[in-house]
């Protein structure tokens, strides 16, 4: 008893297009759409995205130097937060550098 083809390879052949282009586009459309990006992250993902670990992220945060907000019970870390603290201590860096030269 012969195997039917793949219904794609049927639906490619009917179409007049590679089997693999038509596979491209089928996954290209029905890919999930992803949501805007955070404006807040866990202090796991703020503590990633600096390279530091959560305890580290967890003692900048309770020194003030990073912001943070409570969302009902959950800490959240305003992505601002992190680009500010970076710019400070990008800024305190600099006249020190400066010195060194």
């Amino acid at each position: 008893m012969p195997t039917a083809p793949p219904p794609l390879t049927l639906i490619a052949d009917a179409l007049g297009v590679p089997e693999q282009r038509l596979r491209t586009l089928v996954l290209e459309h029905t890919a999930p759409i992803s949501d805007a990006p955070l404006v807040a992250l866990t202090v796991e993902e703020a503590a990633r995205r600096l390279g530091v670990g959560r305890t580290t992220m967890y003692a900048l945060i309770a020194s003030g130097e990073i912001g943070s907000v409570l969302i009902g019970r959950l800490r959240r870390v305003p992505v601002e937060a992190l680009a500010t603290y970076l710019a400070d201590r990008s800024q305190a860096a600099a006249p020190a550098s400066a010195h060194a030269a």
